[in-house]
């Protein structure tokens, strides 16, 4: 969190843990960065502070007198001002002039360049290439074609892992709470499931890997690859990653040479220069009806090639990336080394999961019913084969401790391992009731 400090001296900012931080945290942070000493220090939300002229009229502003007191009590987040008034003198570090002339020294293009923000293209993605789990993939195309009939708008969160040479493979796709629109998308985060699905995750030796959208048909008619709307949802939820090789994949309908509808899956990074820009706050995030859905509008000008503009091409941020499939053939031209490799080796190159069991937070809820017709459609498979998909996972988790049970339990499937009879007898007991 980033709060702002205005004083005598101007405008600074200083870094905070989170809004739990209390006045004195704040105070210890103001004398270690700004050096003014935590008793020579007055802090206010009020910036009548500033005009004080005696100790008396400093007294006068209490709402942050008590140290004990957190920033988030006194409704301040990221990007608030706190006013400062200090006692004494201290040396403010700022830019060194060079005077020449009245006028100060001559700008030369390259300076005025400099303080400005140039976006340009990014060549080569962080991630070497992107591999989907089919049957995953498959899950989430099949309902958004045949249910939603890619009328309205659905995400994903896309886990799998990542190889050292940055290649990203896809082995199960969480659906959050969501709203979604011909044109909007909005995804409502519950934190405690996220919870369930991270200790899963943990389990499976997975993590976090990427966002995965749909556009609709009314979307395809339209000159963009990405809307504005979706580069500023993309740029979110790859900036809070915090992961370079994180992918961001768009599926939608496109027409083939016979007139018909295929469903065509893409992948991007978004560039390292979109990502700057989102947390840095340069983009503008109310966006009007009318806008251009093809341009991102900026708070400030930058620099696009020559020109300096507020609105920027959405595809100057989009970083192509090569998709693989987990299960691609030896004959195939692009072929998936590693898969080879495994199949050659008489191992399963899908990995332990399945994607049969009724997935979370669509239009019908999952119940203890389907958890029994599962396991009763499975019943010559082994034990641990039968719960291996990650939404029958997250089902059982609702009732394990998260965190001991829920990793043990997803471990199990990673592994393949038998299931010890006490979680065995809990399953079929939860199915039975």
């Amino acid at each position: 969190m980033m709060l702002r400090v205005r004083s005598r001296d101007g405008l600074e900012r200083v870094s905070l843990e989170s809004p739990q931080v209390t006045v004195s945290q704040l105070k210890a942070l103001i004398q270690s960065h700004l050096r003014i000493p935590v008793q020579n220090q007055t802090l206010s939300t009020n910036q009548n502070l500033l005009l004080a002229k005696t100790p008396a009229d400093l007294l006068r502003f209490t709402d942050m007198s008590d140290p004990s007191t957190t920033l988030s009590a006194l409704n301040l987040s990221h990007g608030s001002i706190v006013f400062l008034a200090y006692e004494g003198e201290r040396t403010v570090s700022g830019p060194t002039f060079h005077p020449a002339g009245s006028f100060g020294r001559k700008m030369t293009m390259d300076d005025l360049i400099a303080k400005q923000m140039r976006v340009t293209r990014q060549e080569n993605p962080h991630c070497e290439l992107v591999s989907f789990d089919r049957d995953c993939a498959n899950a989430f195309q099949n309902y958004v074609n045949e249910s939603l009939a890619f009328a309205v708008k659905r995400a994903g969160f896309m886990y799998g892992t990542v190889s050292e040479e940055g290649k990203v493979e896809v082995d199960f796709i969480y659906e959050p709470p969501q709203q979604g629109t011909e044109e909007h998308l909005a995804i409502l985060r519950d934190p405690d499931e996220e919870k369930l699905v991270e200790a899963i995750a943990v389990g499976l030796g997975m993590r976090r890997v990427g966002f995965i959208f749909t556009q609709t048909i009314s979307q395809d008619k339209k000159d963009y690859t990405l809307s504005n709307r979706e580069v500023l949802q993309a740029a979110e939820f790859h900036a809070e990653s915090g992961l370079k090789e994180w992918v961001t994949a768009l599926v939608k309908l496109e027409v083939n040479e016979d007139g018909g509808a295929d469903v065509h899956f893409e992948a991007f990074q978004m560039s390292d220069n979109c990502i700057k820009l989102y947390k840095e706050a340069w983009f503008e995030t109310e966006i009007a009806e009318d806008a251009d859905p093809k341009l991102s509008k900026m708070k400030k000008d930058v620099v696009v090639g020559v020109k300096d503009t507020r609105e920027v091409d959405n595809d100057f941020f989009l970083v192509v990336v090569k998709i693989f499939d987990h299960q691609v053939s030896e004959h195939e031209v692009l072929i998936d080394l590693e898969a080879y490799l495994l199949m050659v080796h008489g191992k399963n190159p899908q990995g332990p999961l399945s994607s049969t069991f009724p997935i979370e937070n669509r239009n019908s809820p999952v119940t203890m019913r389907a958890l029994k017709n599962h396991l009763d459609r499975t019943k010559s498979f082994p034990f641990v084969k039968r719960i291996s998909d990650f939404h029958l996972l997250l089902l059982l988790a609702r009732f394990l401790d998260l965190s001991s049970d829920v990793p043990a339990l997803a471990e199990c499937v990673q592994r393949q391992a038998a299931v010890p009879e006490g979680y065995q007898l809990l399953i079929e007991s939860l199915a039975s009731s």
